[in-house]
C-alpha cells in the first residue's frame, strides 16, 4: 500500500472513530451538553484533530444523520425490489423499517426522536432531504397501491402518513423501554403481529 493510500485510509478510519464517539454522546448526555473537547476526550485526540474533519459538532450530527438515512433508505429499498404486487411491497416496507429501528436503536432514535438534527437544518433554513427521500418512496409504494384499487377515495400522503405513524410508533415503544409490561422474550414478536393485524385490516380497503 502506497502512502498516499495509508493515509487516506488512516483518515477514513478517523472520521469512523469520531462519529462513533460523537453519537455515542449525543445520545447519552444529549447534543447540547456534547463538546467538540468532550468527543476528542473520547477518542483521546486533540480537539483541534476533529476540526480538520468537521467544522463544528453540527455538521457531525449532520453526517451522522445523513448516514443513518443512507442505510435505512437501503434497507426499505431492500423490502420492494422482489415483491410484484403492489400491497405486498407495503408490507414489507413496513417490516423493513421496524427491523431497521430495531436492529439499529441508536441511530433512529437520532433520525426520529431527537429533535437536535432538525434544529441543525433549521439553523441552515434547509429541508428535510433525507427523510423527505424516506417519506417519498413509502408514497410511492402507497401510489402503486391506490392504482391497484387500494385506499379508494383517499389522498397518497395522507395514507403514507398513516403507515409511518403505525410503525413510528410501534419502534418507538419498544425502543422508549414502553414494551416492558411484556415478558422480554415476546414483545418484538408482539408488535410484529400488531403490524400483521393492521395491514391485514388495510388490505380489505379496495374497490
Amino acid at each position: 500500500m502506497g502512502v498516499v493510500d495509508r493515509k487516506e485510509r488512516e483518515k477514513v478510519e478517523m472520521k469512523r472513530q469520531i462519529l462513533d464517539a460523537a453519537r455515542r454522546l449525543f445520545l447519552e448526555q444529549g447534543f447540547e451538553k456534547t463538546s467538540i473537547r468532550n468527543i476528542a476526550e473520547v477518542i483521546e485526540y486533540s480537539a483541534g484533530t476533529i476540526y480538520l474533519y468537521f467544522k463544528d459538532k453540527n455538521e457531525i450530527l449532520f453526517a451522522l444523520h445523513v448516514e443513518a438515512f443512507g442505510a435505512l433508505t437501503q434497507a426499505m429499498q431492500a423490502g420492494i425490489i422482489s415483491k410484484t404486487d403492489p400491497f405486498e411491497r407495503l408490507v414489507a416496507l413496513g417490516k423493513h423499517y421496524l427491523k431497521y429501528a430495531f436492529e439499529n436503536p441508536e441511530l433512529y432514535d437520532l433520525m426520529f426522536v431527537m429533535t437536535a438534527p432538525i434544529e441543525t437544518l433549521e439553523c441552515r433554513e434547509e429541508i428535510w432531504c433525507d427523510g423527505e427521500r424516506a417519506f417519498d418512496t413509502l408514497k410511492f409504494v402507497v401510489e402503486d397501491c391506490m392504482k391497484a384499487g387500494y385506499f379508494a377515495g383517499e389522498d397518497s400522503e395522507s395514507i403514507s402518513v398513516m403507515m409511518w405513524s403505525l410503525v413510528h410508533g410501534l419502534a418507538t415503544l419498544h425502543l422508549r423501554r414502553r414494551t416492558m409490561i411484556f415478558p422480554e422474550e415476546r414483545r418484538i414478536k408482539i408488535l410484529e403481529n400488531a403490524y400483521a393485524k393492521f395491514t391485514e385490516m388495510i388490505h380489505n380497503y379496495k374497490k
